[in-house]
């Protein structure tokens, strides 16, 4: 069988199987969906679009970030320049209440429904969580946003705090596949990832858990964490793009070809396609203008608008403009509860 001809088959297995029936792609057929040739990518992107549209509307959820500690992190994620163990330029700095107060009217003016507040750490201890939620209290009675938050690996106990906090969406990463987990981070395991991924959605939290394509990963590594997301089914999933940073293990890599993070995007969707599926860390570099409106019609349904945490972002104005153009509404707060 030619390439093309096994790239028609699971383009028409794709259609009839998640846009016709609602059933998500199994592991084999993500990696199938993933090698099939550029000649495809523009009616592979246009069956994840239809099924985006299908299930998961026009709308576009828009969120911001910022961190509440930067830098200094204990733990050794190579694609991180936060953490303590390289030699990257960033450092440890704390924000207080008052910043974080004021970033959220900042993303909320944007039009954005989502604020997450994200720390550098292992996980949190008494000082942090206690830290948390002065903010968390203090952005409620000033900002009419919905509060998320992303502060590493969490116990039962802290779980149930977050949520009594008011915080209605908690992430953690996956970060990679099972197989490809240690070749990313060795301080940690995916395992204790995954228990306190399910330890948030036992919570009654939303989930926002994702990860990162581009770190050298084999396409059925990248297909295994599009397959172990759709087990774990997120509320959120935050497909980001690796964007080598100065100073840290990953940070001689090569920028992922534009065409191959287009077939992860239309694959994540296939393998998700009840999921908000959200534009993070590293399109700008990876996709370019043009490549980010292609993700936008093949199965992104969430931007993350201005700076990441280490990186900078495009203005938000120019995705808010791109949304317009698209004619994609973006999601009103009160349709996010």
């Amino acid at each position: 069988m030619t390439a093309e001809a096994v790239d028609t088959d699971i383009l028409h297995v794709a259609r009839e199987q998640v846009l016709e029936r609602g059933e998500r792609l199994t592991y084999d057929q993500i990696v199938q969906v993933l090698q099939t040739s550029d000649d495809q990518l523009d009616e592979l992107l246009a069956i994840a679009h239809e099924v985006r549209m299908r299930f998961m509307g026009p709308d576009v959820e828009v969120e911001g970030i910022i961190s509440l500690k930067t830098g200094g992190c204990p733990e050794d994620c190579h694609f991180c320049s936060q953490s303590g163990q390289f030699t990257s330029p960033v450092r440890s700095v704390w924000l207080n209440v008052p910043e974080l107060v004021r970033a959220a009217k900042l993303t909320r003016d944007t039009g954005a429904s989502e604020f997450c507040i994200v720390a550098a750490v292992r996980g949190p201890d008494a000082k942090l969580m206690e830290q948390l939620r002065e903010a968390v209290a203090a952005i409620r009675d000033s900002v009419d946003i919905n509060v998320a938050a992303s502060i590493g690996i969490l116990t039962a106990e802290q779980a149930a705090e977050m949520a009594d906090m008011g915080i209605h969406r908690y992430n953690h990463n996956l970060e990679a596949g099972r197989s490809f987990f240690p070749q990313v981070v060795t301080t940690h395991s995916w395992e204790e990832r995954w228990d306190t991924c399910q330890l948030i959605k036992d919570s009654g939290m939303e989930l926002c858990c994702g990860g990162l394509v581009g770190m050298g990963e084999s396409i059925e590594q990248r297909a295994e964490l599009a397959d172990q997301l759709g087990e774990l089914e997120p509320h959120e999933v935050p497909l980001n793009f690796l964007n080598p940073r100065p100073g840290t293990p990953f940070g001689d890599l090569p920028v992922m070809p534009a065409n191959d993070a287009l077939r992860c995007i239309a694959a994540f969707r296939l393998a998700l396609p009840r999921t908000i599926l959200r534009y993070a860390g590293g399109r700008e570099l990876t996709l370019g203008d043009l490549g980010t409106r292609s993700g936008l019609l093949g199965g992104i349904n969430a931007v993350i608008v201005g700076n990441y945490l280490t990186t900078l972002g495009r203005d938000p104005k120019e995705d808010l403009a791109l949304l317009d153009d698209l004619k994609m509404p973006i999601k009103a707060l009160t349709d996010t509860f």
